[in-house]
């Protein structure tokens, strides 16, 4: 196996252990911080983050050879921010209302919105075996979805950790026409500008902070798992390609889980069991398509990076 190719298996399976670390950790801060407030928080700790690498760089002369954002992607910049505020925030009341392992698990879905989105939207191709990935992946939300299969009543927790990744899988479709530009300076304005977002949405809602101790954490929490793991996750993309980027990364709900089960001791049921092998064979089929070739040029599906909840 090259270099470079070792070099690229590492930062993908960083990315998702980095990112693999939100639900847990968050779950434990969660009873010292509100949901908005903590979502503004995890954001902002990913974009000063990104702020003290460039700063690093600059001091080390490091040089940039990377593309800036233009006035002509500003539309897009400006809907991705709009979304990673909406999103952390349905994923902390998430958080607040069921077990940080299913919403470990649950995150995955965000494979079948920014699958569909791409399709109903962006008119992308899809082919069968990511079909087939959906349908897996669709089961297991679904049973994750029930807090009891005979009645049949619906986790509101489960609903809007769905919500989230609906809204991640339109951001992953415009953060698409973003991907050529600098890494760096894409996370930097999402963590910032998101991050403040939901700090003034959680202010005027009447959340407060409580025990100021659990913000530097929480800061931290967000530098790892929102800031350095799409900072990872990009590069690796680039030197494995989409496909083989995104099989790496489905590890990380299931490292998720085992820190979930590790963490809280959250002893998993039957249905849990069953969702995580539907889960696995999903996220297996879904990571490893390729892209429909049509016309004699290969269509646009998954070239970019599907990022896991970010």
């Amino acid at each position: 196996m090259k270099a470079n190719m070792k070099h690229g298996i590492a930062l993908a399976v960083l990315a998702a252990s980095l990112y693999a670390l939100n639900a847990p950790f968050s779950k434990m801060l969660l009873p010292y911080l509100p949901p908005t407030l903590m979502a503004g928080f995890l954001y902002i700790g990913a974009g000063l983050g990104m702020v003290w690498i460039a700063v690093i760089q600059k001091a080390a002369r490091r040089s940039r050879p990377e593309k800036n954002l233009t006035r002509k992607e500003m539309p897009f910049t400006i809907a991705m921010i709009l979304l990673d505020i909406a999103a952390p925030i349905f994923l902390m009341l998430g958080l607040s209302l069921t077990t940080a392992a299913n919403v470990s698990l649950l995150n995955n879905f965000e494979i079948v919105a920014t699958a569909i989105i791409a399709l109903m939207v962006f008119k992308e191709s899809i082919s069968p075996r990511l079909w087939a990935g959906i349908l897996f992946v669709t089961a297991s939300c679904l049973l994750l979805s029930f807090e009891d299969i005979t009645s049949l009543s619906f986790n509101t927790g489960s609903l809007f950790v769905l919500l989230a990744c609906v809204c991640w899988g339109i951001e992953n479709n415009c953060t698409r026409k973003l991907s050529s530009r600098d890494p760096l300076q894409i996370v930097m304005l999402k963590g910032i500008f998101s991050g403040l977002g939901s700090l003034i949405i959680g202010l005027l809602i009447g959340e407060r902070i409580s025990f100021w101790a659990s913000v530097p954490l929480v800061l931290l929490l967000g530098f790892a798992a929102y800031g350095l793991s799409i900072y990872f996750y990009i590069y690796a993309q680039r030197i494995l390609g989409a496909a083989r980027t995104s099989a790496y990364y489905a590890v990380a709900p299931f490292i998720g889980v085992l820190l979930s089960l590790l963490s809280f001791r959250e002893i998993p049921g039957i249905l849990f069991l069953a969702a995580l092998l539907f889960m696995l064979v999903g996220a297996w089929l879904s990571s490893g398509d390729k892209p429909l070739r049509k016309a004699g040029k290969i269509s646009p599906v998954r070239k970019e990076p599907v990022k896991q909840g970010m």
